[in-house]
C-alpha cells in the first residue's frame, strides 16, 4: 500500500490524510497520511526534526496544516487551537510536564473548568474533592485532592496529567516522551495504565525514542523521516534495527563509535573523600586526560547531585577537588568554567538554554570573553561569527533557518547538540555529561557518542553520568557505580558486565 494512503477500518477513530505544512519557506511535513482505529495504540518514531511534533501541534490545535484534511470518528477535525482541541477530546500529555506546581492536584486538573454553582463565581470545592478523587482512583494515584504538586515525583505528576486528560472524556491521548524522567518502577507504572486505558477503549499515540518500549506497547507503528511516512503497519511487521534504519535512512550497525585514543596516566580531575549530609558520602575518584568515565546508578543514588557540587552549583561540607592539580575550593562555576570545566546539565531546556534566544547567541554565550578585543572588551563579531560556524560543523548542527533561529523551535536533538556545541566552543579539558542522550533520536546519539570521543582524543577528561549501563559500556573506558551517595563499584572495560553494574548499584541499598 503506498505510504501516502491512509489505511482505514470500520472502527477508525483518526484520519490524517496528505497533510503538508511548511514554515518559513521550509516543508516540514509532505504528504503525510495515517490512521488509527478505536482502543488502539499508534507508536510514532523518527529522528528529532523528522516532523512528530509539528504533527502532534497540528493535532492539538496549537498549528495549522497549509494542506491535508483529518478526521476524528469521520467527522472534520481542523482545531484552531489547543482548546478546540480539548473540546473534541484530544488530549496531549507533554515530555515537560504542563502542571503548576504551587497549586493542588485539583486545581490543576479542573484549571480551566471549576464545578461552579450555575449563575455564581463560587467553586464548589466539596464537588471538586469528589471529582478529583474519582480520577485519581481511575489513574491509581493514592493521594488527596489538595495535594500541592510540588510535593508529587515525576511519575506521579505524570498521572496527574492523564487523570486531567480523563476529566475531559478525552477519546485520544497523546504521549510524547512520557518516560524521560520517571524511575523504572514509575514506568512500569505508567505501562500498566495505559494498558487498562486501551482495554476500556480509549485510543492513543505514543511517541518515543526507546524503540523496545514502542514495540511492548502500541499495535501500530508510523515511521517518519523528513517529514515523510517512510514505513507503517502493524507491529508485527518491525523490529528495532528495522525501525533504526527507516528513521535514517541506512543502516546503523555500529551505534557506539570505535574507541581510537586511549586515557592517559596524568589525572585532570581528582576528588578526595568528598562529602555533603543526605546527598554524597567519602567520594574519591580520579578523571585522567584522554579517558572517558561513566558514572551508573539507578535514580536518587547521587550521581546528579555529585556533578552539581563538582560543578559548584552546590556546596560540599567535606573533602577536596582537585582540576589539572590545583584545588578548586568553594570557587563558584564562572571561575570553574574559566579554569576548563564544562557541565551539560540533565534539563537542558531549563537549565541549558536560553530558549527565546537565537542559535547563534546559545552557541557563544559561555565564550564571550574569548571573542573580545582589549582594551574595551569589544566583541569580534568576525571571530565569534568563525568560532560558531565551526562548532556548528563539529557538532553536525544542520538547520535551515541558519543561526538567528530561536533555540525553542528546534528538535531535541538539535537542541542538545546546540548545548554541546556552547560547552565545545569553551575548550574545556574537563567535561561533565548528565543523561546527554536523554529524549533524543538513535542518528543524534551516535553523532554524540562520536563528539564524546573526539574530545577525549584531543585529551580532554569526559565525566558521562547515564541511566542507560549498554550506553555507558559502549562509550567508557571505566564505569564507577553509585548508590545512596556512595561510590560502590568501579570496573574497566574488559569487565563490563551489565548483572554485576546493576548488582553494585543494589548493593548499598540492600545493607
Amino acid at each position: 500500500m503506498p505510504h501516502n494512503e491512509p489505511q482505514t477500518t470500520s472502527d477508525e477513530l483518526l484520519s490524517v490524510s496528505v497533510v503538508d505544512k511548511s514554515f518559513a519557506g521550509v516543508r516540514v511535513l509532505k504528504n503525510l497520511s495515517f490512521a488509527l482505529s478505536a482502543g488502539r495504540t499508534l507508536g510514532l518514531v523518527g529522528e528529532n526534526g523528522a516532523g512528530k511534533s509539528t504533527l502532534m501541534n497540528i493535532l492539538g490545535g496549537n498549528h495549522q496544516p497549509d494542506a491535508g484534511q483529518m478526521r476524528l470518528e469521520g467527522q472534520p477535525y481542523a482545531p484552531r487551537n489547543p482548546t478546540d482541541a480539548t473540546r473534541h477530546g484530544v488530549a496531549f500529555i507533554h515530555q515537560e510536564l504542563n502542571l503548576f506546581s504551587n497549586l493542588s492536584i485539583a486545581e490543576n486538573i479542573f484549571l480551566t473548568d471549576f464545578p461552579r454553582t450555575a449563575g455564581l463565581p463560587w467553586i464548589q470545592r466539596r464537588t471538586l474533592r469528589a471529582k478529583t478523587a474519582e480520577l485519581l482512583v481511575r489513574v491509581g494515584l493514592d493521594l488527596p485532592p489538595e495535594t500541592l504538586i510540588e510535593r508529587l515525583s515525576a511519575g506521579e505528576r505524570q498521572l496527574v496529567e492523564i487523570a486531567k486528560a480523563l476529566s475531559i472524556e478525552a477519546r485520544l491521548i497523546i504521549f510524547d516522551e512520557p518516560t524521560t524522567s520517571l524511575s523504572t518502577r514509575e514506568t512500569e507504572g505508567l505501562f500498566s495504565l495505559m494498558h487498562r486505558l486501551r482495554e476500556r477503549g480509549l485510543s492513543m499515540i505514543y511517541i518515543s525514542h526507546i524503540l523496545g518500549d514502542v514495540l511492548r506497547l502500541c499495535d501500530n507503528l508510523v515511521v517518519l523521516r523528513d517529514g515523510e511516512v517512510v514505513g507503517s503497519g502493524p507491529v508485527s511487521q518491525f523490529t528495532a534495527d528495522r525501525m533504526i534504519s527507516l528513521m535514517v535512512g541506512r543502516s546503523l550497525n555500529q551505534l557506539y563509535p570505535t574507541r581510537r585514543g586511549q586515557a592517559t596516566a596524568q589525572p585532570v580531575l581528582e576528588v578526595k573523600s568528598l562529602g555533603q549530609p543526605q546527598v554524597v558520602h567519602d567520594i574519591n575518584l580520579t578523571l585522567h586526560r584522554g579517558e572517558v568515565l561513566g558514572i551508573s546508578g539507578l535514580m536518587g543514588a547521587g550521581r546528579s547531585e555529585l556533578a552539581r557540587i563538582l560543578f559548584g552549583l552546590d556546596p560540599h561540607a567535606t573533602g577536596e577537588i582537585r582540576l589539572d592539580g590545583k584545588p578548586l575550593g568553594r570557587t563558584p562555576p564562572l571561575d570553574r568554567i574559566q579554569r576548563g570545566l564544562a557541565f551539560l546539565t540533565e534539563d537542558r531546556r531549563a537549565e541549558g538554554l536560553c530558549l527565546e534566544a537565537s542559535i547563534a547567541d546559545n552557541i557563544a554565550l559561555v565564550s564571550l570573553r574569548q571573542h573580545t578585543r582589549t582594551p574595551f572588551r569589544l566583541l569580534d563579531t568576525s571571530q565569534r561569527h568563525e568560532g560558531i560556524r565551526t562548532m556548528r560543523e563539529a557538532v553536525c548542527l544542520t538547520v535551515k533557518a541558519g543561526d538567528a533561529q530561536p533555540v525553542n523551535t528546534l528538535s531535541g536533538g538539535n537542541q542538545q547538540k546546540v548545548v554541546l556545541a556552547k560547552w565545545l566552543l569553551a575548550k574545556p579539558s574537563v567535561l561533565i555529561l548528565d543523561e546527554p542522550t536523554r529524549g533524543i533520536d538513535v542518528g543524534a546519539k551516535s553523532e554524540v557518542y562520536q563528539l564524546i570521543h573526539d574530545l577525549a582524543d584531543k585529551g580532554a577528561g569526559v565525566l558521562v553520568i547515564s541511566s542507560e549501563i549498554e550506553e555507558l559500556a559502549g562509550i567508557c573506558d571505566r564505569i564507577l557505580v553509585m548508590s545512596r551517595g556512595e561510590i560502590t563499584g568501579e570496573f574497566r572495560r574488559e569487565e563490563f558486565d551489565r548483572e554485576k553494574i546493576l548488582g553494585a548499584a543494589l548493593r548499598a541499598s540492600k545493607s
